[in-house]
């Protein structure tokens, strides 16, 4: 995270200013809320006990350290887009966690007498759901879609020079959700201070309409808000600062103010570093407000010089270079932590997918923790902002149908407003799979959408994901959004170009193959939803539901078609919920899509990706060695090259090369009925002229022996909230991992820190994941640790009865 923390850094050094000039003040509010699961009558009056309510910090997920139970959120439905013609009863669709249910959070305020004639607000990153908010029994508002970011002026509320009792009350429903959404507070929370003349949350919009000729052009708009009562004249005064903090350009202007008024700058900065996934380069604008000579606000807007364009031939251009979209769709949980978003573990992700080649996020299917687009912003990521799930017409009986009506512009402007002035985002994605899709007249919603981005950011274009692709056509959906998205439909991509040579395309959920990580299954041959006990789907990448495909059928597409600007993934990693094609089936409560597996840890899946999308030489050799004497098994090769030999025991087993003839044979080498015997497997990279370029190996492994940590990171910093990884491998007496080890191991901690979380990503575990302890998923497990606030060494133990155990530590810094 070293990047992002020199930019955090620059960022706070900006904000500090501000605040020892006590124009604007932020308080972060996650420490000591106390919480309850239950409804309690007269919870928001600060007259009400809290004795025997959980102290807990925000962001926080009340459901995540609950128990798993098959009877959670069970829905009797129809998925008419996964082709279904019947209600199926679906157990672990939700995830199968306790987050039904009303939960109240209380927090203590103390609101000092140095802000009075202070305008003080509230701000949610995201409550999941049904928010209501109340300040000294008082209530101040409401916001119900549990993605959405918001805010309150509770000024009037405030008793200023004591104590303030803040209360929140969530209710999730049943029936609400096609995956696991978490529940609480999951997202940061702030107290922002100001004086009565500042500037509007999301107040600043800024463009770079020009770039040429050596300079660009950066058009600054601000929205300012004035609740002293009073005409006020003031001056706005907009500074840009480059990377370096070195102020580039400097614009301001007098302005006479009311209640509310926008005023544009604009301002030319001299060859101006472009904004790239390679050189992801931030600049940052301050603008200040000054009354009488007094700074009575300051704002800072992080920003990027760069221009985007899809084309109808040509797929996507940024500042003018042809860029494959080779992205992933993203749920919003982190696995084991749940929802509860946490800075540290999206940079993990984010990380992992940056080193296999991705370069593209669509944040699916919602408005995202805005740290992700900080994230994309500062590591060069490109993204497909989504809104929604479902509109007017419901895929579930409590869903966003419900709210429709009277939030869908509110929650679209909020969205739009938080999320337009980070350069990574190159789209608005009004929606997924929508249902309207199939309605005639349906298209009323979508043009009702378009609409408002089209107003809020005339700069971006608009898309949706359409998995009904003749109805999306028919119904007029497909030619109202700027860049139609195609879910799953590889197979029509030219057909429907040769009909529509002018629309603009993208493949916006792809594959959703299904795997399980270390799961192995002979023949390795094509299955379309296939189910099988123990309820898990076959490693060699080839099996999918009956609307997806393989990862190799996109990419025949995908290099066919140039006029299609990308991909994106279903899904980056797996996500609690959704355990498709075990639908029905228990213990399943997890997907199955992931490139990489819930807790974090690669699937072979992932170096396929890797040998497409990367330059890098790529070798990997699956299944793993051992199986019984004499077994047929198949041995695949996923590879960035062209040619390889097999040999086992150092016999050779022939050669293979890609080949275009066969599906799969063009992206991976394929070795099919290998009689199996125990000892080295090697697979040896050749060029055209059969000499040796590279070579992998994978052995058979003994009895597990001991254990092996790996952290992410040795050092991390001591604030309480970041996490390292620690990966934990099961191995043999040499060292070689265990590729079906199960072993129990228990973890301890002693130092500055604790265990955050675990998981071995098997998608029918039933463990918990805050209890200090995981089996091994076939030779794999994770746990999270977790800094305190203090300087020093934390020393993770791991044990497990009859293995060696092992230490590791990892230190904490300032």
């Amino acid at each position: 995270m070293k990047h992002f923390i020199i930019f955090s850094l620059l960022f706070s050094i900006f904000l500090s200013c501000s605040t020892h000039q006590e124009s604007r003040t932020v308080v972060v509010l996650d420490k000591d809320w106390k919480f309850i699961n239950e409804e309690v009558s007269g919870a928001e009056e600060p007259a009400t006990s809290t004795s025997g309510w959980e102290t807990v910090t925000v962001p926080h997920d009340w459901a995540i350290s609950g128990e798993f139970d098959k009877s959670i959120d069970v829905q009797e439905t129809t998925v008419i887009e996964d082709g279904e013609r019947k209600p199926m009863l679906r157990v672990g669709r939700t995830g199968a966690l306790p987050h039904i249910g009303v939960g109240w959070y209380r927090k203590s305020l103390d609101i000092p007498g140095s802000f009075k004639n202070k305008r003080i607000h509230l701000e949610f990153d995201g409550a999941m759901s049904h928010a209501k908010v109340y300040l000294n029994g008082q209530f101040i508002g409401e916001w119900p879609y549990g993605y959405a970011s918001f805010g309150f002026d509770i000024t009037d509320a405030v008793h200023v020079g004591g104590e303030n009792i803040l209360a929140v009350r969530l209710e999730n429903k049943p029936h609400s959700s096609r995956w696991y959404p978490g529940a609480g507070i999951y997202r940061d929370v702030r107290m922002v201070v100001t004086n009565p003349v500042f500037v509007k949350q999301w107040g600043t919009y800024v463009t770079t309409p020009e770039i040429q000729n050596g300079k660009g052009t950066v058009h600054h708009s601000t929205t300012l808000v004035n609740k002293s009562g009073k005409e006020k004249e003031v001056l706005v005064e907009t500074e840009i600062f480059d990377a370096n903090g070195i102020s580039v350009a400097f614009a301001s202007e007098e302005v006479t103010l009311q209640e509310e008024s926008t005023i544009d700058q604009t301002l030319d900065v001299s060859s101006p570093r472009l904004w790239s996934v390679e050189t992801p380069v931030l600049y940052t604008a301050i603008t200040k407000v000054h009354q009488d000579g007094k700074e009575m606000d300051s704002y800072t807007t992080p920003f990027g010089f760069r221009y985007v364009e899809f084309t109808n031939n040509d797929g996507f251009f940024l500042n003018g270079e042809r860029v494959q979209l080779n992205g992933v769709c993203l749920h919003h949980d982190l696995g084991p932590l749940g929802a509860a978003f946490n800075v540290s573990s999206m940079h993990h992700r984010m990380k992992l997918l940056q080193e296999m080649g991705c370069n593209a996020i669509r944040t699916s299917h919602n408005p995202p923790a805005p740290e992700l687009l900080d994230l994309a912003d500062e590591m060069g990521f490109l993204v497909i902002n989504e809104a929604f799930d479902e509109w007017k017409y419901p895929k579930t009986e409590n869903g966003y149908n419900k709210l429709w009506d009277e939030w869908a512009e509110k929650d679209m402007v909020a969205f739009i407003h938080r999320d337009r002035n980070h350069p990574s985002v190159i789209a608005w994605s009004i929606g997924n799979e929508i249902r309207e899709q199939n309605i005639k007249g349906g298209a009323q919603y979508c043009q009702f959408l378009v609409d408002i981005c089209h107003r809020e950011d005339p700069t971006r274009p608009t898309t949706a994901g359409f998995n009904k692709w003749q109805a999306a056509i028919e119904n007029g959906f497909a030619d109202i959004v700027d860049v139609a998205g195609w879910n799953y439909k590889p197979q029509h991509y030219n057909f429907i170009h040769s009909k529509f040579p002018d629309w603009k395309m993208y493949g916006s959920e792809t594959a959703s193959t299904v795997s399980s990580r270390g799961e192995y299954f002979f023949p390795a041959v094509e299955r379309v939803h296939y189910t099988r006990e123990p309820y898990h789907s076959n490693s060699f990448d080839m099996e999918f539901p009956r609307w997806a495909t393989s990862p190799d059928r996109e990419f025949a597409a995908q290099d066919s078609f140039r006029f299609i600007a990308g991909e994106f993934v279903w899904t980056g990693f797996d996500y609690l919920g959704e355990p498709t094609p075990f639908n029905v089936e228990w213990p399943s409560r997890s997907s199955y899509f992931g490139i990489i597996d819930l807790c974090g840890i690669p699937k072979d899946r992932y170096y396929l990706y890797q040998s497409k999308w990367t330059g890098k030489e790529v070798l990997h050799l699956l299944p793993h060695w051992n199986w019984e004497p004499g077994q047929q098994v198949s041995v695949h090769c996923y590879t960035s090259f062209d040619k390889g030999e097999l040999f086992l025991n150092g016999k050779s087993l022939g050669v293979r090369e890609k080949n275009p003839s066969e599906l799969y044979t063009t992206y991976r080498l394929v070795w099919d009925n290998i009689t199996y015997e125990p000892g080295e497997l090697k697979v040896v990279a050749l060029d055209e002229n059969n000499n040796p370029l590279k070579e992998t190996s994978i052995y058979t492994a003994g009895a597990p022996a001991k254990i092996v940590l790996e952290a992410d990171r040795t050092e991390i910093t001591a604030d309480g909230k970041e996490i390292a990884f620690v990966t934990v491998s099961v191995v043999d007496e040499n060292g070689i991992l265990c590729p079906t080890a199960d072993n129990l191991v228990e973890f301890s901690v002693s130092g500055e820190g604790a265990v955050k979380a675990v998981g071995n990503g098997d998608p029918t575990s039933l463990e918990s994941f805050v209890e200090p302890n995981r089996k091994a998923f076939n030779g794999k497990c994770m746990v999270l640790i977790q800094s305190s606030h203090k300087q020093g060494d934390i020393i993770l133990n791991a044990t497990s009865k009859g293995l060696k155990g092992e230490k590791i530590t990892i230190t904490t810094q300032p």
